[in-house]
This record gives C-alpha cells, sequence and structure tokens, in this order.
C-alpha cells in the first residue's frame, strides 16, 4: 500500500519498505540570479556613465561590462514606475495612476494593483527563486501601511520571500521608520554609533543572500535593491560630502555644458541632439548673489556625496556576489524611477518641511545651517537648477512628461550572456517592457494564472533582441504618458506632449495648471530626430498632431487613464477618517493619511497612566512628525508637557505647573482655536487644570513622513532632548483617546502639493 503520491513502499515493517523523497523542485537550468537596483530621484545625466562629473565607479564599472541604454522612459513618478516595472502593467491599468497617498476612487486611481497582474517576484518565486526585496517600497495603499491593518499589498504578500525597508515615498536616512518582513522594527544602530540607511540595506541585502547560500549553494535569487537614494533628504556621511567641496562652484551652466559634452563625446546621445536652452524659471548661475552659490553649490556637494555614498553601498552588494563566484552569471540592472526632482523648489531647502506647509525660508537662516546640510539634523534638498542640470539635455523635471521627467538611466549587465560590453542602445524602451525581458533572458514562460486568477496581457514587450543587437528593433512603438494632468504619447519616432500640471505646481509662469483641458497647448517633436524636444512642430505639422492626440485618448480609456484631472487633493481616500480614535499603548507608526487630522479644529487629547510612586516617568504619550515639524503630548520630570514644533524653526513649550499625582491619572491636553492655525492649550489632571499656553502657529498642511506614534517615536526627535524612542517605562501607559470637534481646515490644492514632494 503507497500514500498518495507517494512512490515508494510502505510494508508492515521499516525492513519490509523502501523509502522515496519527492524530488527537490529547481529553477530552470541555468537561470541567473537577477539583482535589480532602482536608484530614486536620480536624473538622467546625474550618473558618471550618463555623463556626469560625481564619482559613480560601481555604476560606471557595470555600464562598461555590460549595457547603457539612452533611451529608457518611466512614467515620471514613483508608485507608478514601480508597479511598472514588477507587473509588466501601464500604470493607470495597474490602479497606480498617481502615488500611493493620492488614491481615488476611480479604476486608474485606487492604489490597488489588482491580483490579475501578478508581479515579478510572484513568477519568479513559482519558477523557484529565492525573491528577496530590499529598501523603498511605496506600492502599499495608504490605509495598508498601518501596522494593525491588512497586508495584502505588503512585500511577503506579493512573492517575496523577505523585506526589509520602508512602506512610504521616503524616510530619514538617520532615523528610518523600517518594517522587516511583516513588522516594524527599529535601526540596529544610532547616528551616534555612525547608522546610515543606504549602508544598512546593503547589510541586509549581503545578509539575505549568505542566508541563502548556507542552505543551498545553487538556488538563484532575484534582489530588489532600491535605496531610498537620492530622494531627498539628502544625507551622506561627511567623508562622502566633503570630498566635493568647491566641486560645484562654476553653477548649473557650466556644470551642464561641460556634461554634455561628455555625452556626445562618449556616444550616449543619438547623433545630431542638441542641448535644450535654459528656461525662464531657473535663474542664471551668474545673476546669482555670492550668498546664494555658496549655499546652492553647497546643496550639491551633498547631493553629490549621497549619490557616491549610495554607489558604494550597491557595490558592496556586487563584490559580494563576487567573492561568491556568481557576479558573472548575474543581471544587473540599474535604473532610476524617474527624473531629477524639483521639489526643492527654486531657492532649495535645508528643512522641506517648510517647502510642503508654503512657509517661506529665507536665506540668511538657511545659509546659518549650510554646516549641518546633509546630516541627522537637516531635511535637505537642492534648488531645481540642479535637478535641470541633472536630466542634461532634456527639458523640465520629474513629474513631468517631457523627457526630462520621463527619460532616466538604465544599466544592462550579464557577463556570462552579453558579448558586446560597453555598448550603448538606443532602442526605445519603457520600464513596462523590463519584467517581458527579465522571463525572456531566464527562460520563464509567463504563468496564464497566479494563486488561481488568471493572468493579464502584458503591456510591455522583451527587449532582449535589443540586448543582442544594437540593430534589433524597439519593442514598441507607441507608449502614452500621463501623469498629475500632463499627457504625453510617443508613436513611431515622434512625440506629442502638453504640460498640464496641478494648478499650485505651475513653475513656468503660465496658466497651464488651470486651463481646461480643452484649452490645452500641446506640443509636437519628432524625437527620433531631436532626442531633446528644441524644434516644436505643431504649427507645421497640426495633421501628425491631431493623429497623435487621436491615439493618445484611445490608449486613455483603454488603460483606465480617465477621468483626468490635476487636482488629486480632491479625491483622496477618505474612507478610515473619523474623529475619535482610542489606541492602547504599544501601538507603532501609523501614516499621517491614517493619523488623526487636529489641524485647526478644536481636540482632547486623554491619556490613562499609572504614575509610579518614585522612578522616572519621563516620555512620549502621543507624538506626530519629528524634527521638523510636529506635536508631542509627553512626561518630563514628572509633569505633563505639550509642546509645538512649527517647523523646526519655533518651538512652543506649554508645561503643567504642579507634577504628577502617584497612582492612576487620566491626564488631558484640549485645544480651542482662536483663529487660522493658532490656539488656546490647557493641560488637566483628571478634571483639574494644571496648565495653559497660547500656540501663535501650528503646522498649516502636513508633518511628511514622519509618522504618528503612541508611546515612543518614531523617527527623529520631535523635542529637542528627547532622542532615540523616548518610551515611556513599562506599565505607565495604557490608552489614550483623541477626540477632534467640527469639520477640520482643508486646502486641497497645498494637500495635494504637500503629498506629491513626498515620494
Amino acid at each position: 500500500m503507497t500514500g498518495k503520491g507517494f512512490e515508494g513502499v510502505i510494508g508492515k515493517t521499516f525492513e519490509e519498505s523502501e523509502a522515496w523523497w519527492p524530488p527537490l523542485s529547481t529553477a530552470p537550468e541555468g537561470a541567473p540570479n537577477v539583482v535589480v537596483v532602482l536608484l530614486d530621484d536620480v536624473g538622467y545625466a546625474q550618473l558618471g556613465c550618463y555623463g556626469s562629473d560625481i564619482a559613480t565607479p560601481t555604476f560606471d564599472r557595470l555600464a562598461a561590462g555590460g549595457l547603457r541604454f539612452s533611451s529608457f522612459h518611466t512614467t515620471a513618478l514613483c508608485s507608478p514606475t514601480r508597479a511598472c516595472l514588477l507587473t509588466g502593467r501601464n500604470h493607470h491599468a495597474n490602479g497606480m495612476g498617481r502615488i500611493v497617498e493620492f488614491s481615488s476612487g476611480f479604476p486608474g486611481y485606487d492604489a490597488t494593483i489588482p491580483p490579475e497582474h501578478g508581479y515579478l517576484s510572484q513568477i519568479l518565486s513559482r519558477s523557484h527563486y529565492a525573491t528577496f526585496a530590499v529598501g523603498k517600497w511605496h506600492l502599499t495603499p495608504a490605509h495598508e501601511m498601518a501596522p494593525g491593518g491588512p497586508r495584502d499589498h505588503w512585500p511577503t504578500r506579493k512573492g517575496f520571500d523577505r523585506f526589509y525597508g520602508f512602506l512610504a515615498g521616503e524616510t530619514d536616512q538617520y532615523h528610518p521608520d523600517l518594517v522587516a518582513d511583516g513588522q516594524q522594527v527599529w535601526p540596529p544602530r544610532t547616528p551616534a554609533e555612525g547608522y546610515h540607511l543606504t549602508e544598512d540595506l546593503a547589510d541586509r541585502a549581503v545578509a539575505m543572500v549568505g542566508d541563502l547560500r548556507a542552505y543551498s549553494p545553487t538556488k538563484p535569487f532575484l534582489l530588489w535593491f532600491a535605496p531610498g537614494a537620492c530622494h531627498a533628504p539628502h544625507q551622506a556621511p561627511p567623508d562622502f560630502i566633503e570630498r566635493y567641496r568647491g566641486a560645484f562652484d562654476h553653477g548649473w551652466d557650466a556644470w551642464r555644458d561641460q556634461v554634455f559634452e561628455r555625452q556626445v563625446a562618449s556616444g550616449l546621445l543619438p547623433p545630431g541632439t542638441e542641448l535644450s536652452e535654459r528656461p525662464s524659471w531657473v535663474p542664471a548661475w551668474s545673476t546669482l548673489s555670492d550668498d546664494e552659490r555658496r549655499l546652492y553649490a553647497r546643496m550639491m556637494e551633498v547631493y553629490a556625496g549621497f549619490l557616491t555614498h549610495t554607489d558604494a553601498q550597491v557595490g558592496r552588494v556586487l563584490d559580494h556576489l563576487e567573492r561568491l563566484g556568481e557576479l558573472e552569471d548575474t543581471v544587473v540592472l540599474v535604473m532610476s524611477d524617474n527624473g531629477a526632482s524639483a521639489e526643492g523648489g527654486p531657492g532649495g531647502s535645508f528643512n522641506e518641511a517648510f517647502f510642503f506647509n508654503f512657509v517661506p525660508e529665507r536665506l540668511e537662516e538657511n545659509l546659518a545651517r549650510i554646516d549641518d546640510l546633509g546630516g541627522p539634523n537637516a531635511n535637505n534638498h537642492y534648488p531645481w537648477g540642479w535637478a535641470w542640470a541633472g536630466n542634461t539635455p532634456l527639458k523640465r523635471f520629474k513629474r513631468d512628461t517631457h523627457e526630462g521627467g520621463v527619460t532616466d538611466p538604465l544599466i544592462v549587465h550579464w557577463p556570462a550572456r552579453i558579448g558586446s560590453p560597453g555598448e550603448t542602445r538606443h532602442q526605445y524602451v519603457h520600464a513596462v517592457d523590463v519584467l517581458p525581458t527579465l522571463l525572456d533572458l531566464i527562460g520563464v514562460e509567463p504563468p496564464t494564472e497566479i494563486e488561481g486568477v488568471t493572468q493579464a496581457p502584458f503591456d510591455g514587450a522583451s527587449f532582449a533582441a535589443a540586448i543582442a543587437d544594437g540593430e534589433a528593433p524597439p519593442p514598441r512603438t507607441t507608449q502614452y504618458y500621463e501623469m498629475l494632468g500632463s499627457r504625453a504619447i510617443y508613436h513611431d519616432g515622434w512625440k506629442a506632449v502638453v504640460f498640464h500640471p496641478p494648478a499650485l505646481m505651475t513653475y513656468d509662469g503660465t496658466d497651464a495648471g488651470r486651463r481646461s483641458f480643452d484649452d490645452d497647448i500641446w506640443e509636437l517633436y519628432h524625437v527620433a530626430n531631436d532626442f531633446s524636444e528644441v524644434h516644436d512642430l505643431a504649427a507645421q505639422e497640426p495633421g501628425k498632431l491631431q493623429e497623435l492626440q487621436e491615439l493618445w485618448w484611445q490608449e486613455a480609456e483603454r488603460n483606465q487613464v480617465l477621468p483626468l484631472n490635476n487636482q488629486p487633493g480632491r479625491f483622496g481616500d477618505r474612507r478610515f477618517r473619523r474623529d475619535r480614535y482610542v489606541y492602547q499603548a504599544g501601538v507603532g507608526s501609523i501614516p499621517e493619511s491614517m493619523a488623526p487630522n487636529l489641524r485647526n479644529r478644536p481636540w482632547s487629547m486623554a491619556a490613562s497612566i499609572t504614575v509610579p510612586g518614585d522612578g522616572p516617568c519621563d516620555g512620549i504619550l502621543v507624538g506626530h512628525g519629528g524634527s521638523s515639524g510636529g506635536y508631542a503630548l509627553h512626561l518630563s520630570g514628572r509633569r505633563l508637557q505639550y509642546v509645538n514644533n512649527l517647523l523646526g524653526a519655533d518651538i512652543t513649550t506649554i508645561t503643567a505647573e504642579v507634577e504628577l499625582p502617584a497612582g492612576a491619572v487620566v491626564v488631558r491636553a484640549t485645544f480651542t482655536p482662536t483663529g487660522r492655525l493658532q490656539g488656546d492649550l490647557e493641560l488637566w489632571y483628571g478634571d483639574v487644570p494644571v496648565g495653559r499656553g497660547h500656540i501663535a502657529a501650528t503646522t498649516p498642511l502636513t508633518y511628511g513622513v514622519e509618522p504618528f506614534s503612541v508611546g515612543e517615536q518614531r523617527m527623529t526627535p520631535i523635542v529637542p532632548g528627547l532622542v532615540g524612542r523616548a518610551a515611556l517605562p513599562a506599565g505607565v501607559l495604557d490608552a489614550v483617546v483623541i477626540e477632534a470637534v467640527g469639520p477640520p481646515h482643508r486646502d486641497p490644492e497645498a494637500e495635494q502639493r504637500a503629498a506629491l514632494a513626498i515620494q
């Protein structure tokens, strides 16, 4: 007698039986490892092998031993590009027409990738790969990011065996909000002990590969390595920044000219490419004051140090594979998710929270903190002049559908199979083509179903032929674009494009963001001969323009782009908002979209605590935000305190006049508005008032990615002196009740600007 599926023999005794084991599952014969390095906000011209003088020896080595693509395209924004890369489907078809924080109740914008769009990780896992995701994710709907919510769209539910990184669009490099697999965790070291997130991510990637090799010496793996670099805040160890001292004093105009010369000389650009002109909204470097030049050059030095530091950490991972003897047969892809970011505005920022909240920064204040740029106390971003230069020779930036927003570096390295290292490929490819290409290279057939769900066809197509042959046809002749109202379509060497941003993001001085879509001004370029969109042919070729416009509408309908809108802040998901919140002690970090909205409305916080008879009881009761701005209700010196941190620049502390009584007590804080974004705050022990003060200015819009938490702080210190977790001693806090009264103050246009900058 044999058991079901058992091919041995089962007798009465062990001696009369024959054991049998099912064969171990294996990947396709000769299947290579796959490493995808996804950089963040790195522009077309910022890697050394794409014309920059920023030191990126790891990426340059990969390009020299592999291929660089000159015409790789993305969606212009973070979450949408990541969805394209991992599923092979267009971003609106994935429901990812925006970043996850801007979801809305329409199919193309609900931030919920459907199950019929399986992930690369799910496909390779079925093909017996080990799968690791390290770094930034940003594909989980905002309401799933809270630790108590569902995890349907966390990496470990989407085919990744292991995950270490952060779920949101950005984090602090020195005080990140981290997740390991399905649980929130703390960084292993402090900034004072030399901690930096990108180094930590490289450590984890190496450890995951090491764990795998201890289990199996041959099982192939997928490593999705997505550091938060070089998204703001730009932060790096001082020695990496200092090596660039004085390197950018000549300014963005001269730097861009030099980059373009190197791009042309290296054969990166198609023949005949022209350098697009400096736009009117970017000032000439020569017109800036001495103080402005000194500050802006330093901001670029910090960015360059951040990029070089990132290159070094990727190098550590690849060096580990080389020591294992596996780099030769590992497919390595390096790319960026969109063009360089202009979210630092015209003058850059020491603390981006000013920009998010529409509060102007003063040059004098930023100069006073110039030596802190790039360190653990800064939340900095460079001016958009450097972003413009970082996209050389292209026009516009991240979020725009002109080439500066959607054209990015792509390096493909696979020594075992690439027979012409160091060459450049000029074929037009898109992020949706990456997954089909990897399956083609590995030899894996796309599955017809995953977890019982029939799979939809890919929108992408393999460009494996282009990897093998520089003269091979491109994988596609048509690709649509839409991002926050701006649109474009590429077809057969032509491109029609229109700039129609959110109204408050219209940086070029026009009314483009406030026009109706019917009044848009479309441009037309023959990009086969005009890579950098210098010669607008809309007036000379009206028939061609109309043809492409009609094609755009067809593609828009097919891919769930409609309804068009450039005001995503008006249509967010409000299903999880409420006016009363009850939290138990030990709640992890909660993103702003799920946290209590207390801005410019009456509210109360009540915490049930037990005060020990002696000994310390200091720590955070409730906090939201960090050193760049936020609030905290906390215990200090056995007294209740409330701190309002306005953008890290103005801190108001209201302290109880008497110490806490020992034993059980309910402490409260109540806020009564006395005007827009200001009000009176009272502190209570039970029903007894113990302190009162006036808050002249509260944070208008957002605390950024710094989360809401109970019983501890998750990232940077909200209150100076409360470093680290600032956790209450065990047993002090029982529960917190927060009640918000009346309609919250809302400014949808301003909210969308804030959210757009934090991704």
